[in-house]
């Protein structure tokens, strides 16, 4: 038997499995934005976030079919930054590819904040320290090998899928009358100032918050190449798993405004543990802590996989240095994982040092970064679309639905989200945070290839039906 190349021996491993890349679409999708983040919403749209959370469904929905059938027709390891490089370009597969990686390497950093703010209640320790620990165990987790990472996420995953139908079947309970001592009934949906007190740019404005709090839904298309079932059974998943997500985030929180009146200040802190503690749940706060605090771990770990998956995709292409690329014997990314976790480092400082100036301005930026992501998603399906049509039409045997009609209203849609944010003061930051982010990761590209930085001669990895 010959030796494997050296080709084989630094690719990445498939050790995720049909259950790990389920609930990795959940995980990725259900973080602490449900469980805390929806009292912004709430308090932004009223009882009509209902709409809000219903219409981001829609829209994340129609972007992930998108995605799915450029999974299906060309199934690329890397998809997000390759499909973007194959439909518009190598400055946009660039851009999107650095854009993604500075979203989750953002996002690995936040998370660590928020997971020691809940730690620093239970540990008598500096929240740094805290911080610090958390990033530790996690990037540990990432370097064992890929399917320690699934494993994590599997029973993660689970805990907050347990959380929520559990609260769906008391929170229903109680509005249906058969909840000991419950107020049955709908008065709250209408009583504090109307259905959608803030009217119709309320709903818009709360949209992009609920857009980021179902991204994650895409990871699935960036662990295809470390997962047994690629191609078609990816994109199934993915669009099987959104509905479920979609219908514990609208459920959860039509529950949530019909318990309790929008306004309610303690509402809008923390949603969950009041709708708790007003259905008499024992240690409702306590509870809520253990399950945000799993939804933080969730999503710091996938996060941390993400950008390292990333960046292994982005040298690929020479966009960043060549030595990232190379694997451990397990089949990991190890300096790729590291660069991330170092990078996260930086926000995680920020947090401390300038927690209203610095830190603010990346965590602004990263919600409507992913609807930069979303846009680039649409613009590639509508070209690659178009050729494939011309040049391969068997392949679309995955499609998305009323092409080009739903493909642009979803690009119209989300122009007008951005529009809606441009109206609203406290919500304009986030839209310029997000658009200088843009901007520096665009003039990185001239500079790059000022510099004659060369893609390396390779082999696009296509993942096998």
């Amino acid at each position: 038997m010959s030796e494997p190349s050296s080709t084989e021996q630094q690719g990445l491993r498939t050790g995720l499995r049909r259950r790990h890349m389920t609930m990795l679409a959940i995980g990725g999708a259900i973080g602490a934005g449900l469980f805390v983040g929806s009292g912004s919403v709430i308090g932004t749209a009223g009882p009509a976030a209902i709409l809000s959370y219903a219409a981001a469904g829609l829209l994340v929905l129609c972007v992930m079919r998108a995605l799915g059938e450029m999974v299906v027709a060309r199934p690329v390891a890397g998809s997000l930054a390759e499909y973007s490089r194959m439909a518009l370009g190598p400055f946009a597969g660039f851009t999107i590819g650095w854009l993604y990686w500075y979203l989750y390497v953002i996002l690995v950093g936040a998370e660590a904040v928020a997971g020691a703010a809940i730690l620093a209640s239970w540990i008598d320790l500096p929240q740094w320290v805290l911080s610090a620990g958390l990033l530790i165990v996690m990037t540990a987790v990432n370097l064992v090998s890929v399917k320690s990472f699934g494993e994590f996420e599997f029973w993660f995953a689970s805990i907050k899928v347990v959380a929520i139908v559990l609260f769906l079947v008391i929170g229903a309970a109680w509005v249906f009358g058969l909840w000991p001592d419950a107020e049955a009934g709908f008065g709250n949906l209408t009583a504090f100032g109307g259905f959608a007190p803030n009217g119709v740019t309320g709903i818009f404005s709360a949209i992009v918050i609920v857009m980021f709090a179902f991204g994650g839904t895409e990871i699935v298309t960036v662990a295809a190449a470390e997962s047994r079932e690629p191609g078609q059974a990816v994109a199934r998943a993915t669009n099987n798993v959104l509905w479920r997500v979609g219908l514990f985030y609208v459920a959860s929180i039509f529950l949530v405004v019909t318990i309790l009146p929008w306004n309610d200040a303690q509402v809008l802190k923390s949603p969950f543990v009041s709708a708790l503690d007003r259905m008499g749940v024992p240690a409702a706060g306590t509870i809520m802590e253990v399950v945000i605090l799993t939804a933080v771990l969730s999503v710091l770990n996938s996060a941390i996989y993400v950008s390292s998956r990333m960046l292994y995709v982005l040298t690929r292409d020479g966009d960043a240095p060549a030595s990232l690329v190379k694997v451990n014997k397990r089949g990991v990314p190890a300096r790729a994982v590291l660069l991330g976790t170092v990078a996260a480092w930086g926000a995680v400082i920020a947090s401390y040092v300038s927690p209203d100036k610095v830190f603010n301005f990346l965590v602004s930026s990263i919600g409507v970064v992913l609807a930069f992501v979303y846009l680039a998603i649409m613009f590639s399906q509508l070209r690659l679309r178009a050729r494939l049509r011309r040049e391969d039409p068997s392949a679309l045997t995955y499609r998305m639905w009323g092409y080009p009609y739903i493909s642009w209203a979803v690009i119209i849609a989300i122009f007008a989200v951005f529009v809606a944010m441009a109206t609203k003061d406290d919500q304009r930051y986030q839209l310029i945070a997000a658009t200088v982010s843009l901007l520096i990761v665009a003039a990185v590209y001239p500079l790059r290839a000022k510099l004659g930085r060369k893609a390396p001669v390779r082999e696009v990895e296509v993942l096998q039906h």
